[in-house]
Parts: structure tokens; C-alpha cells; sequence
């Protein structure tokens, strides 16, 4: 018996056939298809992966975090009042320059209180009684740019 009798016939291609593969229209084409998909499955894993730039940063000083305006604020109770730190993609923002108003909604009773540097990254209001579940709304100014964060204490 011959050895081709077991084998399995070749099957030639048609003269058009063959061309289609020369062809390097359809060549590009194809790679044109592939670039295609390929991109598409990058970008949809992309798409699924968490923003890990932006966002709030974590509690340094046990207080709540905001963001505003790409930074971060931390508002921290304290005894005489409230201090409120400000982190710029964490790095210590130095608020020399800045200023503004804290208000301060517990129930029905509000109260207001300038925020004044305090070396660093801290600004502080005094003569003001942060207690669980008062809301907050910190307008910071830098120059003629106000930031407004908005908080509640837990």
C-alpha cells in the first residue's frame, strides 16, 4: 500500500483563493481587524480598573476627608473649635495664602467662624462646637478663588 493512501488528501486552493492571500489589500485589511480588537479588549480592561490618582486622600489626624478641586480636605474637632487640613495629591499644601469661613449647622442652631492659617498645612476656626451628625461648610479662599468642601461630622 502506498503511504499517501492514509493521508489525507491536500486540498489546493483556487487560483482566487491564492491571490486573496497575496493580495495586500486584504492583508491590511486584516491586520486593520486585529489592531481593532485588540484595542478594544485593552480598553475595556482599562475601563474596569479602579482611578487610583484621584480621590480622598486617607484621615491623617482621625478627622473627614473631602475633596475639592483636586485636594483633599481633613476637618478634625477640636476642643476650641475645628482644624482643617489641606493636601494637595498628598503633599502638606502650604495655606499661608488662603482663608475663609466655617459654618456650622448642628440641628437648628448655626455658627460661623473665620479660618485663619495656622503654620503648615492647617487652617483653624475658633469659637466653634462641632458634635455628631453637624453638617459643615468650609469656604476656603486663595486669592480670588473659593473653594466651598461640605462636610458632616460623624
Amino acid at each position: 500500500m502506498p503511504p499517501h493512501f492514509f493521508q489525507a488528501p491536500r486540498r489546493r486552493l483556487s487560483k482566487c483563493a491564492e491571490n486573496e492571500h497575496r493580495n495586500p489589500l486584504i492583508m491590511k485589511l486584516q491586520a486593520f481587524k486585529n489592531l481593532c480588537a485588540a484595542l478594544v479588549l485593552s480598553s475595556s480592561a482599562m475601563a474596569t480598573l479602579p482611578a487610583l490618582a484621584h480621590g480622598a486622600a486617607p484621615a491623617r489626624h482621625g478627622g473627614v476627608v473631602q475633596t475639592a478641586s483636586d485636594m483633599s480636605f481633613e476637618l478634625v474637632p477640636a476642643a476650641d473649635g475645628a482644624t482643617l487640613y489641606v493636601v494637595d495629591h498628598d503633599d502638606d499644601y502650604d495655606v499661608k495664602q488662603m482663608g475663609g469661613k466655617l459654618t456650622v449647622l448642628n440641628g437648628a442652631e448655626k455658627s460661623e467662624a473665620e479660618l485663619k492659617p495656622a503654620g503648615g498645612n492647617k487652617l483653624e476656626a475658633r469659637g466653634v462646637k462641632l458634635g455628631k451628625g453637624a453638617k459643615v461648610v468650609a469656604a476656603v479662599t486663595e486669592g480670588r478663588k473659593t473653594t466651598t468642601v461640605r462636610f458632616t461630622i460623624r
